[in-house]
């Protein structure tokens, strides 16, 4: 009876330890349910749906660029494409293989395939070739049954249809680097990667990317467990980039890039002296930014990339230049406000300027005899610039440079201003540890030694001077959308008038008297004549025995060691509208070379000012 006792408990015990244990898993398991159905449910809820929902990114199309007058100068257009669908493909090799029968692939195009297959998201395609020809398109849509994962697919191209004419402003939209798509948020990043997506570069593309680019779309579309399409759910259309609408003229660029020639460097750049408005930025030579369309060629790329005259660099915003007896312009207004000379100070030119032992030369060998400001601007005498450049000092010459936008950039709309440079004795004695030298201010008062700067800083002093001495600042767009850039009210610079009207006065004469120095580029009908100062800046050292012998003539030297040819200047005359630079690289002359391309160009603007009335 005992032993039967004995046996009842050891059994109750285990019995009690099997239902405990049965109990607490069940409660484990209880619990578990509920955390994952009740605390965890919607998260798990959500995973489910993505698991049965995609959402494809939809392009947006990119804004268009006009001109002031609404000509398209960059515009997309469609283009049919092959591309990869990620959730249909099951052996990617053998169905490039297949595909191979009908385009051309090579090993490269293989391994970038591979690798967007890997990176991107599943279910956005993934071009295999893009631009096909119709028949090319042809022969694989009729093949498409048995290629499955490939699909024909229209998108759209950017498209630049004056080339050359336009590249430097508009430049050019490619795919987005690795540090771009870092950079950008999440939603942004999304459309960054998609086939066929690209963005601004350089130019007006770049410098408006955001306002162009648009919002991307997107479609849900519901898919099976093999990630097959079942049907299309819900679409949010893309909403389209802005339109940009320029500040230039098409026609004047065009005729402004005829007229430099493409054999060598040159830049010209027109502005309104009222507005800031660009309406001429041409560079030479230049390239063709469809190249990069489809992303350019290892061999265009060496070729363009290894030109000595740097085709893709804008030179009207990223050359920088000494800016020679142009300059003179900013030396005299800083000695006439610093109060050292008057207008009349006569000063007598020999030839040449003696300085200690030192002999610094005027461009005319025989001398201009004495001469005041006014002669001295029309005739371009060194050594009158030099005289008062001792008088007034490099300090004030940099001060008034600076008034006038030199040595600092001057925030135009468009990316990579050069800022140029302006020097003074502060920056002499910190950057190369010696003091600066009186020699040095009057190489710096005709525009030469460490000065540097660009065209568009050059058409930006001439507008300043020719509209009576109002800070007008550069821009290159005119609209965006449907919002005009109205145009500021430009404070003074606070310069004595009358001290402008003696720098216009010998801009005239420049111009417009037979001691000018450009008198034979002069415009010739009447209320059309134009102002302005030429300019030459030595890229040679010139020696006593050459000087001597007789200076060599820029013909006779090789072309990388003629001088540059500068001219700057603004018409008409009596109520200035246009204000240009032009800069020749190793042109030689700035009256003999810039000159008559400066009097060209602002003879179209008058007369297409006058057939139309708007500009």
């Amino acid at each position: 009876m005992a032993g039967n006792t004995e046996k009842a408990r050891v059994f109750t015990r285990r019995a009690a330890l099997i239902g405990g244990t049965k109990a607490a898993l069940f409660s484990v398991l209880v619990g578990r349910l509920y955390y994952l159905q009740i605390i965890e449910g919607s998260e798990y809820h959500k995973m489910a749906e993505e698991n049965r929902i995609n959402i494809r990114v939809i392009v947006p199309p990119r804004g268009r660029i006009l001109d002031r007058f609404g000509v398209p100068l960059a515009l997309n257009d469609q283009t049919f494409r092959v591309v990869l669908l990620p959730e249909q493909v099951e052996n990617l090799p053998a169905l490039l293989d297949k595909l191979e029968t009908y385009i051309a692939l090579d090993e490269g195009d293989r391994k970038r395939i591979d690798r967007d297959m890997r990176e991107r998201n599943g279910f956005n395609a993934v071009i295999v070739r893009d631009n096909l020809t119709r028949d090319q398109m042809d022969v694989i849509a009729v093949h498409t049954p048995e290629l499955t994962g490939i699909d024909i697919d229209a998108g759209e191209v950017r498209s630049y249809p004056y080339g050359d004419t336009t590249a430097h402003v508009l430049g050019y939209v490619g795919t987005a680097s690795k540090n771009e798509i870092n950079r950008a948020d999440e939603n942004e990043s999304d459309v960054l990667i998609m086939p066929g997506f690209r963005v601004g570069k350089t130019g007006a593309e770049r410098q408006y990317e955001k306002y162009m680019r648009g919002r991307a779309g997107d479609v849900e579309m519901e898919v099976n467990a093999h990630g097959r399409v079942v049907r299309e759910l819900v679409r949010h259309e893309p909403l389209s980039g802005e339109d940009l609408m320029l500040t230039i003229d098409i026609g004047l660029q065009q005729y402004a890039q005829r007229r430099i020639s493409k054999d060598e460097g040159a830049s010209v750049v027109v502005v309104d002296v009222l507005t800031g408005e660009i309406l001429v930025m041409a560079s030479q030579p230049s390239f063709d930014p469809n190249l990069f369309t489809f992303g350019i060629s290892k061999t265009d790329w060496d070729k363009l990339n290894k030109d000595s005259r740097s085709p893709l660099l804008n030179k009207a915003i990223g050359g920088a230049y000494a800016p020679g007896s142009t300059f003179k312009i900013v030396t005299a207004l800083a000695a006439l406000e610093a109060g050292v000379v008057e207008p009349s100070t006569r000063v007598f030119c020999p030839g040449y300027y003696e300085l200690g032992e030192h002999k610094f030369h005027c461009w005319k060998r025989g001398g201009h005899g004495a001469v005041n400001m006014v002669e001295a601007l029309a005739g371009s005498c060194d050594t009158y610039f030099y005289e008062i450049g001792k008088r007034v000092g490099i300090d004030k010459i940099q001060a008034m440079a600076r008034r006038f936008g030199f040595g600092k950039r001057l925030g135009v709309d468009l990316p990579h201003e050069h800022a140029g440079f302006v020097p003074n004795r502060t920056w002499k004695r910190a950057a190369r540890h010696q003091d600066w030298q009186q020699g040095e201010t009057l190489v710096a008062a005709i525009g030469q030694g460490f000065l540097l700067t660009t065209p568009l800083q050059l058409a930006i002093m001439t507008a300043r001077v020719a509209n009576g001495g109002f800070s007008v600042r550069p821009r290159i767009a005119r609209k965006i959308g449907d919002r005009f850039v109205l145009p500021e009210n430009w404070p003074s610079m606070g310069i004595n008038p009358k001290h402008m009207d003696i720098i216009r006065e010998g801009l005239n004469n420049v111009v417009n008297e037979q001691t000018g120095t450009a008198y034979g580029a002069r415009i010739v009908e009447e209320g059309m004549e134009m102002a302005g100062k030429t300019g030459s800046s030595q890229v040679r050292h010139i020696s006593e025995a050459e000087r001597v012998d007789g200076v060599i003539k820029n013909e006779a030297l090789p072309w990388a060691e003629r001088d540059h040819a500068l001219f700057v200047g603004y018409a008409p005359v009596e109520t200035p509208r246009f204000a240009i630079s032009v800069v020749v690289e190793h042109g030689g002359s700035g009256g003999h070379d810039a000159a008559p391309i400066a009097r060209d160009i602002l003879r179209e603007c008058l007369l297409r000012r006058n057939n139309k009335g708007s500009i």
